[in-house]
């Protein structure tokens, strides 16, 4: 009996081992897997075997079906439906009185007798139709005079030419100026005579330093030697020069070389004269003429001058 006994405890051992590995093999490896997806990589279905393979491009077009748009049926009635999609129960009677409103506004009813009126545009009078084309005439001259008036302006506007207003710049110009002749020149007529500042200046509200050179014109008189200055380092100006000796207008010259001056004078005028008939005159003048170029001065090296401007300016 004991026997019996150990191998009965011995097959029970054994059958529960079986069974616990049995068991075990079922709960571990009857799982079904789970599908792991890769970050890296989005999984794409597999294709079923159930697909139909075509020979052609054009049957598979063919086989395409369209898909009909599903719609649900909506619950309204359609005709009660406004622009924006809203359901409104009185859209009918608001549609009804926006046509009536718009009759109204155009006054094609007359609610009186309960009839549409026509619109009946004013026969055009022969009067109006001359106050038109008197207007439009009148229109059409004023244009032309405008236009007129507009191509004479360009014309003044081109055609003028200003000049500086000598006045302003005086005010901003000291009213003397002293200079001296720089370098022994020998000048005549129509010549420039070289000068420089002895002092600095104003001109035109700039400051001009000293020994800025200057140039004035030559012109004569008898026992004198005229100088006109129009530019002073690039700036208009208009002076005259004075002897700083004896204050008189003009470069003293020695009493030698008045009869030459007084020709010159003598040619001026008789430029001025027109005597018909007689030609002598034009051989007189050409002899003046050539006596005026030969006349010549010599300025000395740092003769004093003073510069001021003309009294018509000042």
């Amino acid at each position: 009996m004991k026997l019996e006994k150990k191998k009965i405890v011995m097959i029970l051992i054994v059958v529960s081992v079986v069974l616990f590995i049995v068991a075990y093999s079922f709960i571990t490896f009857g799982k079904e897997e789970e599908t792991n997806i890769d970050t890296h990589q989005v999984p794409l279905p597999k294709l079923g075997s159930d697909q139909k393979q075509y020979e052609t491009k054009m049957e598979a077009l063919e086989s395409i079906k369209e898909e009909r748009e599903i719609n649900a049926p909506s619950v309204y009635d359609e005709e009660l439906l406004d622009a924006t999609g809203n359901y409104d129960p009185d859209l009918r009677d608001k549609e009804k009185r926006r046509m009536i409103d718009s009759i109204y506004s155009q006054g094609n009813i007359d609610y009186t007798n309960s009839t549409y009126r026509q619109e009946q545009s004013a026969p055009l009078t022969p009067a109006s139709s001359q106050n038109d084309t008197l207007s439009e005439k009148i229109d059409k001259k004023e244009r032309e005079a405008a236009a007129k008036e507009m191509g004479l302006e360009h014309q003044l506007f081109f055609a003028s030419n200003p000049k500086e207003n000598l006045n302003t710049l005086s005010q901003n110009t000291d009213g003397q100026l002293y200079v001296q002749v720089d370098g022994t020149q020998t000048i005549k007529q129509h010549y420039r005579l070289r000068m420089r500042l002895s002092r600095a200046a104003l001109i035109d509200g700039k400051q001009v330093p000293k020994n800025t050179l200057l140039y004035g014109f030559v012109s004569f008189k008898p026992n004198r030697t005229l100088l006109t200055i129009e530019h002073i380092n690039g700036r208009p100006v208009s002076f005259e020069a004075y002897d700083l000796a004896d204050g008189s207008e003009g470069i003293y010259i020695e009493n030698s070389f008045r009869e030459e001056v007084r020709r010159q004078v003598i040619g001026d005028v008789v430029d001025e004269i027109e005597v018909p008939g007689v030609p002598q005159v034009s051989g007189i003048k050409q002899l003046f003429r050539r006596s005026n170029r030969q006349v010549k001065v010599t300025v000395l090296d740092g003769y004093q001058l003073l510069l001021k401007i003309p009294q018509e300016h000042s």
